[in-house]
């Protein structure tokens, strides 16, 4: 059977160095997404399959229906993400640069290179310029939290780096070989437990640093964009290095993170992959 709500509507498959997408049009706020239709259209096995779903929604259309506070009314367009378990998320770095690019290729918004454009989430406001190739968002303010203590299955106990980007994260620096070694298909265990959930960054450091990334509510993504900003702001705080640019390796692919007077700003690709309508989901 058409799931009901998405009936007559093309979504898109997008992804950002390998951390892909689901993006559903709704710019009026017209439907009401569950928990559980997102895990079913996430799932890898029974669904479309991705890390996320991203409602493309007008902003003032979904603070009337949902009661939404946003930091600037005047932006027009909202990024509505959700984690593949469907849980809500506040940010995604990765996703808003596809969710530009979306709006772009699909000639919703007008976008030339070395142009910007804001765009809303309940991660606050975040400014997404192009230059003719790649997208670079400022990712806003970051927070140095305390030290975490991480039991890392087939690695052991390491001491990790809490950081807000907005969305939570730990930031453990690890050699080459453990980093290869890490077993993400069990849980790690954190001293102190995060009440809230956090992702978890496992760190190579180098000339280009070399990142692994437990994402909560997902599981091990290719990529992860406020992951990427959180390593790099925990690479320079321990180098005290402060300020200054820092490439990493996901194995989704390469992105940059600039540090400049305590905001992160995120540079990488964006690709849609096919656009396509459902027939039917079990379950749902």
């Amino acid at each position: 059977m058409i799931v009901p709500h998405f009936e007559g509507r093309t979504l898109t498959k997008g992804h950002g160095a390998g951390n892909d997408f689901i993006l559903v049009p709704d710019f009026d706020a017209a439907i009401d997404i569950s928990a559980d239709d997102v895990a079913a259209v996430c799932d890898r096995h029974k669904g479309i399959g991705a890390d996320g779903l991203i409602r493309v929604v007008r902003t003032e259309a979904l603070a009337r229906r949902e009661g939404i506070a946003v930091d600037d009314p005047s932006v027009e367009w909202f990024m509505d993400y959700r984690n593949a378990d469907g849980s809500v998320a506040e940010m995604c770095g990765n996703g808003v640069r596809v969710f530009v690019h979306y709006l772009r290729i699909q000639g919703i918004i007008s976008l030339a290179a070395g142009q910007s454009v804001a765009v809303a989430t309940r991660g606050g406001t975040k400014r997404v310029s192009f230059d003719g190739t790649l997208y670079t968002v400022d990712m806003g303010p970051y927070e140095l939290g305390g030290r975490v203590s991480v039991e890392i299955p087939n690695v052991g106990t390491r001491e990790g780096c809490a950081v807000a980007m907005p969305n939570p994260h730990v930031v453990v620096r690890v050699s080459e070989e453990e980093l290869a070694a890490a077993d993400f298909h069990r849980p790690p265990v954190y001293d102190p437990h995060p009440i809230h959930g956090t992702n978890l960054e496992l760190v190579s450091p180098g000339g280009v640093a070399h990142m692994r990334v437990l994402e909560r509510g997902v599981g091990e993504t290719l990529a992860c964009g406020t992951g990427t900003c959180a390593v790099a702001v925990a690479l320079r705080a321990s180098d005290g290095s402060g300020d200054g640019q820092v490439e990493i390796e996901s194995p989704g692919g390469h992105l940059s993170v600039r540090l400049a007077d305590g905001r992160a700003y995120l540079t990488g690709p964006a690709v849609l992959v096919a656009e396509f309508s459902l027939l039917g989901i079990a379950g749902l």
